[in-house]
């Protein structure tokens, strides 16, 4: 396929994640305020976007805890600095099975919820998109498999289109986009989607290249894309998606590392990404910009 490079970008930070990386670096951000404070700062940085999940401030281990979002939600309002707020709406589908030789019962750390109680706090804390991962996966760990089933999807889809709140669609694998066009063609969600192409995540789709244009292809025209991979390979992607036709993530969710031995901010990543765009000969735009492109509705801050 010729060349197709976008010359408009936004930046997506992913702020902080769900992975066991807070006693990786002293930078990823464990209370609603350190959460806050570091999406405000890559904000400032030029990320047009940031995607958030909450923790326990105490242990830093992934929470789900309402009060946590709402914090942290209020924060990012009441800031000076304008940002477009994505809250993950990606947990409460973890399995894990026992041994091999006996998997049942499910062992500690599963966490299955239903589809009202995950997307609870989107409900309340009225983010302008949310993310719907659009499928199940084996992940790194040995017996832990994230669990969406088709009809736990269509059900936080079409809550996530009736609260208003734009779902942005995970998708880690090519089968992935093709069930998030069913959703579509179902009317569960819009028809201007926004989708984001996760690459190098054990075992989904691997960030080689061919796979990654094998995953672009199948986006339709009309959606709206953005791409990230892990580690080392996060900022070479920025290059990767931009010169593809789409946007960047960036942030400590998917990579600790600014260089080799150096562990980053979540603000220096969003800095980093911003020189290679514009090395690129393109634009980074900002929320006003990105809010007009995906038809979303800013909202009021708590005290507004």
């Amino acid at each position: 396929m010729p060349l197709s490079m976008n010359r408009e970008v936004f930046i997506t930070c992913a702020v902080t994640g769900s992975g066991s990386t807070q006693d990786k670096s002293p930078h990823v951000p464990r209370s609603p305020q350190q959460i806050a404070d570091s999406a405000i700062d890559a904000a400032k940085a030029g990320a047009a976007v940031v995607h958030c999940h909450v923790r326990d401030p105490e242990t830093g281990v992934p929470s789900r805890d309402l009060g946590l979002y709402r914090e942290v939600t209020d924060r990012v309002r009441d800031a000076s600095v304008d940002v477009v707020l994505n809250l993950t709406a990606g947990m409460g589908g973890d399995m894990v099975f026992g041994p091999t030789d006996k998997p049942l019962p499910v062992s500690n750390g599963t966490d299955m919820a239903g589809a009202e109680e995950r997307v609870e706090h989107v409900r309340r804390c009225l983010p302008e998109i949310c993310t719907l991962d659009c499928g199940t996966m084996n992940f790194a760990e040995a017996d832990y498999v994230m669990t969406n089933t088709p009809g736990m999807l269509r059900a936080m889809g079409g809550m996530m289109t009736e609260f208003g709140v734009k779902p942005e669609i995970e998708a880690f694998d090519t089968g992935h986009l093709w069930f998030a066009k069913e959703l579509v063609k179902e009317g569960v969600l819009e028809d201007n989607a926004l989708v984001q192409l996760c690459m190098g995540v054990p075992w989904g789709a691997p960030d080689d290249l061919n796979t990654f244009m094998a995953m672009v292809n199948n986006v339709p025209d009309n959606w709206t894309w953005s791409a990230f991979s892990l580690g080392r390979n996060q900022m070479p992607y920025v290059a990767a998606a931009v010169l593809a036709g789409g946007n960047v993530r960036v942030g400590l969710e998917d990579n600790l590392m600014l260089d080799k031995g150096v562990l980053a901010t979540n603000a220096q990543l969003v800095e980093r990404a911003v020189t290679i765009i514009e090395n690129l000969g393109a634009k980074v735009i900002g929320p006003e910009a990105v809010r007009g492109k995906l038809g979303l509705e800013k909202r009021a801050p708590a005290g507004g």
